[in-house]
């Protein structure tokens, strides 16, 4: 005999977690299941950055993902005074390298864009990389993108503050099969998800992207995060630095570190000179689940009738959550449909 459930959950990673907790904190009774453990996939990650497109031919993806970004702090700061665990959220901007005059030029016509896409809620803009403190990157110009929309927090710890606030609203959280099924159904179960889709329609609706990371032993307090074209540095609230990531459509194993993570982090040095005298403690892989259209999946599952699917978060996975999880709490409960169109199913079928 199952728990009864107005809502069950299969996979317990970000969209799931964040999805469920949106549903009880509207008074849902929530079951979570995943049949490895919590945050076993990607969302057990080290990197945490999460940041926006870039402020420019703006559509309802990039919409969806900046009121994401904004009402992350509050949606994470519940979650935190709820379940009693830190997430490791902080808005503590992003810097990148301008290295050329072209990317000043695009830097400047950013800026501007995002006087009218951001709202004034935040900023784009060029500065001198000597105002930015002692954790700038390397810069050839001397100048700096500075963004204070950009956000970091801890991956597995985001993920456990989840379940300790789904918990404390007399949600389950548990490891298992998924069978005996109860209320609404939503299936949040990343790459195997996207496997399972591929081979009932004969074709890739998406598949896994491994990516590698790092974690370096090094306190850089509440600095910036920086990205430096596929280097990103993440500086985390527990004294740690993470850098990452490769992305990897062929690999030998989904879970093994290797070369290219050792070429990223002689990169990172290069941005960051600092962290070539620090120890790297962590060394990590995993699957990243990447839907055919980049963007999320969201809606009704195309193979379980009169249930919901949450998957293909790729690289904006926890950066996309609090609206994710909003967005299907109003289907899932409501029947309110407020899916962006590229999100849809459909998109990547």
């Amino acid at each position: 005999m199952g728990l009864a459930a107005d809502v069950t959950v299969v996979g317990a990673g970000v969209f799931g977690l964040a999805s469920a907790w949106a549903c009880a904190k509207r008074g849902a009774k929530v079951r979570v299941i995943d049949r490895t453990g919590i945050a076993a996939g990607c969302s057990g990650g080290v990197v945490g950055m999460l940041s926006p497109h870039a402020p420019e031919r703006w559509n309802e993806t990039k919409e969806f993902q900046f009121q994401s970004l904004i009402n992350a702090e509050p949606f994470w700061r519940e979650v935190e005074a709820i379940g009693g665990v830190s997430t490791g959220y902080d808005r503590v901007g992003r810097l990148q390298p301008i290295d050329t005059e072209r990317a000043l030029g695009l830097a400047q016509e950013r800026t501007e864009s995002a006087r009218e896409f951001w709202q004034g809620k935040v900023h784009w803009r060029v500065i001198k990389a000597d105002t930015a403190g002692d954790w700038a990157p390397q810069t050839a110009s001397g100048l700096l993108i500075e963004d204070t929309l950009s956000a970091r927090l801890h991956p597995r710890r985001a993920c456990e503050a989840l379940v300790a606030a789904i918990r404390a609203k007399g949600g389950v959280v548990e490891v298992g099969a998924a069978t005996d099924l109860r209320g609404q159904v939503l299936w949040a179960t990343g790459v195997a998800g996207l496997k399972e889709l591929s081979e009932a329609k004969g074709k890739t609706v998406g598949n896994g992207v491994k990516g590698q990371a790092a974690v370096f032993g090094l306190d850089a307090g509440g600095a910036p995060i920086t990205s430096a074209g596929d280097v990103l540095v993440v500086p985390h609230a527990d004294g740690t630095v993470a850098v990452g990531s490769t992305s990897e459509r062929e690999y030998a194993s989904p879970d093994a570190t290797d070369d290219l993570l050792e070429d990223l982090i002689a990169r990172a040095c290069e941005v960051f000179p600092m962290l070539a005298a620090a120890p790297v403690i962590e060394r990590w892989a995993n699957l990243r689940p990447r839907a055919k259209s980049r963007a999320p999946m969201l809606g009704e599952h195309p193979l379980h009738k009169h249930q919901f699917i949450a998957n293909g978060g790729f690289k904006i996975g926890f950066g996309m959550a609090p609206g994710v999880a909003e967005t299907m709490a109003d289907l899932v409960l409501d029947g309110k449909d407020a899916i962006p169109e590229r999100f849809r199913p459909e998109a990547s079928l």
